[in-house]
């Protein structure tokens, strides 16, 4: 059995629920600044406050799994991503800290807004260059990072930060269309339409951008025959883009949410074309970065026990917290 291919797909699992999941949260903390009220920012904020933290478990599983299972790749990747790492930790610390003292203070309530808003965006815009960062590849010789400080920063990960606002607010659009009141929801609308568009011609630029300055990944997508199988991909994200649209156009925020969900989860699944078998691309393969199989047998017996509880936990959290929000009450 081949237990690092086991745990390369839980850890790509793990970071696609952490995308799909905290990637909502993150659009309304973008979306926060917009707020109409004090009382529509309440909302906003009450709609995730049930389920953030809960949201931001499969980022701890995802980080902690690669470090345990792939430590070859952590100690590669860590020193490249070292600044926007931290970046993004102290935007989720920001948010944190505000969803606790924000209800708490009216004087100093815009401070707390603003912190929301500014760690929100921080955390999904180094996410987004992170990702910008592995998908263009990382200097690698004898098995440890040879690149510079500031490899990370370079307009195709700037763009790719740029993309992620995008396609977080859209998700976040979406979530609120779900779970305001209706007297707040009707510019939402609006807003989640300009976000798909602006996220759609976006990625169109990036799926091109990425092939055009990586051979190895031009070769992968346009070789045939097998360049006819992954065109299912485009195809059924243009598919997902024309649902998305017609059932926001009718009114329907949970089909239009699953929609977005959907063309996450594509192109979750491009990335994986892209990089596969890479765990570092295009550096270290996923066998190459694995601890050894006795220790990958020992972890995954723990995991085959915690998984089930944290998607069972996760699925209560949000079944007890369905429905919308009522404008006289509220999670704090």
């Amino acid at each position: 059995m081949d237990y690092a291919l086991i745990w390369y797909m839980l850890i790509a699992i793990a970071v696609f629920a952490y995308v799909a999941l905290d990637g909502f949260d993150l659009g309304i903390g973008i979306l926060f600044i917009a707020g109409d009220s004090t009382k529509e920012r309440d909302l906003m904020m009450n709609s995730i406050a049930p389920v953030w933290d809960g949201n931001e478990t499969w980022l701890v599983l995802g980080g902690g799994g690669l470090f345990a299972v792939f430590p070859l790749a952590y100690a590669v990747v860590m020193p490249a991503l070292y600044a926007p790492l931290i970046m993004m930790l102290l935007g989720l610390i920001f948010r944190g800290v505000a969803f606790e003292y924000r209800f708490r203070t009216r004087r100093g309530q815009f401070l707390w807004d603003s912190s929301f808003f500014i760690g929100s965006l921080m955390a999904t815009f180094t996410q987004g260059m992170m990702l910008g960062t592995l998908l263009q590849g990382i200097e690698v010789a004898d098995r440890q990072y040879s690149g510079g400080w500031f490899d990370w920063f370079t307009p195709f990960s700037v763009f790719c930060g740029l993309v992620t606002i995008a396609a977080y607010c859209l998700l976040g659009a979406c979530w609120l269309l779900i779970k305001l009141p209706k007297p707040y929801q009707s510019r939402y609308y609006s807003t989640a339409k300009r976000c798909a568009l602006i996220m759609v011609v976006m990625v169109g630029i990036l799926s091109l951008w990425l092939p055009l300055g990586n051979s190895e990944i031009a070769e992968r997508w346009f070789s045939f025959p097998q360049a006819f199988l992954f065109l299912l991909i485009p195809a059924g994200s243009a598919y997902l883009v024309y649902l998305l649209f017609k059932d926001l156009i009718e009114h329907k925020p949970i089909k239009a949410y699953l929609a977005s969900l959907g063309l996450f989860l594509l192109a979750s699944l491009g990335f994986g074309v892209s990089t596969y078998p890479y765990i570092v691309p295009h550096s270290l393969t996923y066998a190459e970065a694995a601890a050894p199989d006795t220790s990958l047998k020992f972890l995954l017996a723990g995991a085959v026990v915690l998984l089930p509880l944290i998607i069972a936990y996760t699925a209560y959290s949000y079944w007890v917290f369905r429905g919308k929000l009522n404008e006289d009450e509220g999670y704090h």
